[in-house]
């Protein structure tokens, strides 16, 4: 077999892994949009689709993980490729962590459910849809960043975190607040403050996404690294 038609088949191989990283990215993506819609509607039912859902992004990180292993065994790849996989399972690990978030934030919606908590309840529910559609919007954008390859575009990812984080922070204040006004909201707005932070999460699991981006491109981990010196490798 020519060294050519073996390196084809590599890079076909390694398209294959790229294209189910962004199918897997693209599952929790919208298991994060559900979640959130399940908590806005009050809705049973969408956040057991979203648990359902979970199974099958578990299954897409086994699968994916078992044929990284399989690649480097038999393909013994070097330098940008070798790299490639490596920010691959370290990518499918974030996002299978992203689902898991998801899915905490649907059993949360069960629970206020079944605890008989009104929708009409006064909470800042507006508040955390608007942080979760940032932190959906920043998920995109890493994993359009993967698909690209685009290490500027990944620069702006881990830059627009911080914004998440502010959110994040101006939402636990509210919350306390709503604590101390109405002695009713306090078991609510506890389930509330881990649905944030679930989703604030979602934010850092963006940003890692996009470090694991100018990883491969650059050559360079670029994990707590001031921002000054993230900027110099992306430069």
């Amino acid at each position: 077999m020519s060294d050519k038609h073996l390196s084809t088949q590599f890079d076909v191989e390694l398209s294959g892994i790229s294209n189910r990283v962004l199918e897997m990215g693209g599952l929790v993506e919208s298991q994060v949009a559900q979640a959130v819609y399940a908590l806005t509607h009050f809705s049973g039912e969408t956040a057991s689709q979203v648990l359902t859902q979970e199974e099958r992004v578990n299954h897409l990180e086994v699968e994916i993980d078992r044929d990284l292993s399989t690649i480097i065994a038999r393909r013994q790849p070097t330098a940008r490729d070798l790299r490639l996989l490596i920010a691959v399972s370290k990518t499918i690990g974030n996002l299978e962590r992203v689902g898991d978030e998801a899915a905490r934030i649907a059993r949360t919606v069960q629970r206020l459910i079944n605890t008989g908590v009104s929708s009409r309840l006064r909470l800042p529910v507006g508040d955390i849809e608007f942080e979760a559609n940032l932190a959906i919007a920043l998920m995109r954008r890493a994993l359009d960043a993967f698909a690209r390859l685009d290490a500027q575009q990944a620069l702006q990812v881990i830059k627009q975190d911080n914004e998440i984080d502010a959110e994040f922070d101006g939402l636990l204040r509210k919350l306390v607040t709503y604590m101390m006004e109405d002695p009713r909201t306090i078991s609510a707005s506890i389930d509330l403050v881990f649905v944030a932070k679930a989703i604030e999460r979602v934010g850092d699991h963006a940003k890692n996404l996009a470090e694991q981006v100018i990883y491969i491109v650059k050559g360079t981990d670029v994990r707590h690294t001031p921002m000054g010196d993230v900027e110099s490798v992306v430069a």
